[in-house]
């Protein structure tokens, strides 16, 4: 699930992209649990003091992997987690605190340092899409990503000086964080997709990352789809935001291409 307060659906606009993959994974076979994420239920906890993002995931994924391990209709040997954006990047970090999944799926997940990605992400947008983007919001967030990136960054740093307004204990554990190498210490197959036109996350600034930490691994696959973007959303052209004030749906082909991958297993799946 992406970074922010969303629910099970992972709603943007008119669009829940979880919600589809769901559909499509249970309508091959494949028994999916979802969750609203801890932030949606409880959006107090994002300022709440000692807020980090393992905090934010982790114990609710491994909630989800144990509830469906106990399910009589489920073969507790092949519960997988799917993670998408952010919870693609926390996603090996799941799997290191629970040895129980068999496997991980990680859609649009980030290696690159996310107060970096902001600022990458905030020019990029200032460039195709200006109204997008108040006055003074580059500067702005190359500031506090400086800040995020500083020696200096201790717990009692305030929030307004961080970006979005997370507190000082997110962006520590996040620094403290290297998802491609806790990926190649976890010793379970993954599959790793990305789409192509993603300003989000990027082939080049992410899947780089991946790819080159795990290219050792014949039980990791990866696919980029050319056409999508962070939402698996098929289109064309530059991707800008108001592509997801338009109602339309995951990719099939990313749909088959995860149940496929699933399906050879029978496996089942905790979606974040």
């Amino acid at each position: 699930m992406e970074g922010g307060p969303f629910d099970r659906d992972e709603t943007s606009g008119p669009n829940k992209p979880l919600k589809d993959l769901a559909w499509g994974l249970a309508s091959r076979g494949v028994a999916v649990l979802r969750f609203d994420k801890v932030t949606y239920a409880h959006r107090e906890m994002v300022t709440a003091p000692g807020f980090t993002m393992t905090g934010e995931y982790v114990p609710y994924a491994v909630a989800a992997v144990r509830l469906l391990r106990r399910r009589p209709e489920v073969d507790p040997a092949r519960v997988f987690v799917v993670g998408h954006s952010m919870g693609g990047k926390v996603a090996p970090r799941v799997a290191v605190a629970e040895e129980y999944v068999a496997g991980l799926v990680i859609m649009a997940g980030d290696t690159q340092p996310m107060h970096r990605a902001a600022v990458r992400v905030v020019r990029y947008l200032a460039s195709v899409s200006p109204r997008s983007i108040p006055e003074g919001a580059v500067e702005g967030i190359v500031e506090q990503a400086a800040m995020a990136d500083s020696p200096d960054l201790s717990p009692s740093t305030p929030a307004t000086a961080l970006p979005f307004g997370l507190p000082a204990s997110y962006w520590l554990d996040l620094r403290d964080y290297d998802p491609v190498a806790t990926a190649v210490a976890v010793d379970r197959p993954m599959l790793i997709l990305q789409g192509g036109r993603d300003y989000q996350v990027t082939v080049a600034d992410d899947l780089t990352g991946w790819r080159a930490g795990l290219a050792h691994r014949p039980d990791v696959t990866i696919r980029v789809y050319d056409a999508d973007n962070h939402l698996f959303f098929p289109g064309d052209g530059v991707s800008t935001p108001e592509e997801y004030e338009v109602a339309q749906h995951v990719d099939p082909a990313v749909v088959e291409d995860l149940a496929e991958w699933l399906v050879a297993e029978r496996r089942v799946v905790a979606e974040l």
